[in-house]
């Protein structure tokens, strides 16, 4: 449970808020400086994709090393980019969870020295969050509305009635959809990470393999994607059985297809179920360009208002952790420096209070 502190802000006053942010939370070192939760004045990302490729994956101890060695050069870095001084920094913020605890300790740890060297107040903050207020970088958000998230370990569809208000309305039962592309890409023989490779060959194929849909109950908001996942293994292993070439392109044409109706049709009937005025997509895979297409088509015939970050806004970065911070900021919720890494950090229970 996040411990928090009520205090005041410069909000009412008028004052400008520099929000310092840093993430952690798997494979990306990342800071940032955000001002009033929408101006980006330095965001910088070391990725560790080459290190972890060898391995076929993310290796915890490696990251929360590699997260080690950089940040203390990222944190300078960003705030000197940023052009501001530091005694002109309004609150340090910090993926909390969820994510690698490991991982996410380093974060915290470099985000307490800071608070504390430059006396400024914390602000732990959820990872989901982040990804759902990406969307505040470029756009303005109007509430109610629905959130698609969908990431390497998460795919859920949030409604926020308000800012900072989260509540979900379905969530993945088994594998996310990033994983589900991961091991489908691996079974194919795609490199890590795969799934921007099933993206590509499945636009390039001009042949499908028709898969399964799994659409739960019929009032369900719910996703599932391990059956999808066998069934893509059942193909290539019958065509291995039988001394046949697995068909790389058609097998992920028909296992984009699968995910990417089963995705957009369920978050539209939350917009007319929810009455909500917008639907944002989040999270690292909605970089995937067959989402992206399928969803601006579908929202474009149903008059439905569409927000989709940039993408280098859609993987993890800490620029969508200051536009999430920003809403506790406002509010003076700030987060005590006993704070611990969470791994599962509740996305409702992070909330604003008021």
């Amino acid at each position: 449970m996040m411990q928090e502190e009520k205090a005041g802000t410069g909000i009412a006053s008028g004052e400008p808020c520099y929000i310092l942010a840093v993430e952690t939370s798997c494979d990306e070192t990342a800071v940032s400086v955000v001002k009033n939760g929408t101006e980006v004045l330095s965001n910088l990302i070391s990725s560790q994709i080459e290190i972890h490729k060898a391995f076929g994956g993310v290796v915890p101890e490696v990251a929360s090393r590699k997260h080690v060695e950089s940040i203390t050069y990222m944190l300078d870095e960003a705030v000197r980019a940023s052009g501001i001084a530091p005694r002109d920094l309004s609150a340090v913020a910090v993926t909390q969870g969820p994510g690698l605890v490991g991982a996410l300790l380093v974060g915290i740890v470099a985000a307490k020295s800071t608070a504390m060297a430059f006396g400024k107040p914390l602000i732990g903050t959820h990872h989901i969050a982040g990804h759902i207020y990406a969307n505040q970088l470029e756009h303005d958000i109007v509430y109610p509305c629905i959130a698609l998230v969908v990431s390497g370990g998460h795919t859920e569809l949030v409604l926020m009635k308000s800012e900072g208000h989260f509540q979900l309305i379905g969530r993945t039962r088994d594998d996310a959809v990033g994983e589900a592309y991961d091991k489908v890409a691996r079974a194919i023989g795609f490199p890590y990470p795969g799934g921007p490779h099933v993206d590509r060959v499945a636009h390039e194929s001009e042949e499908v393999v028709t898969l399964p849909r799994a659409w739960l109950e019929p009032d369900s908001y719910d996703f599932s994607f391990s059956g999808l996942k066998s069934a893509v293994l059942n193909v290539i292993n019958q065509a291995k059985m039988r001394g046949e070439a697995v068909q790389a392109g058609a097998i992920a044409r028909g296992f984009q297809e699968s995910v990417v109706e089963v995705l957009v049709e369920k978050a539209i009937r939350a917009m007319h179920e929810y009455h909500a005025k917008q639907l944002l997509l989040c999270g690292g895979v909605a970089a995937n360009r067959g989402l992206r297409t399928a969803l601006r088509e579908r929202c474009g015939r149903e008059g439905i208002e569409l927000l989709v970050p940039s993408m280098k806004y859609c993987t993890d970065n800490a620029a969508m952790i200051g536009a999430a911070a920003y809403a506790k900021w406002k509010r003076g919720e700030f987060t005590s420096l006993d704070m611990k890494a969470d791994p599962g950090l509740s996305l409702e229970e992070w909330s604003v209070r008021s």
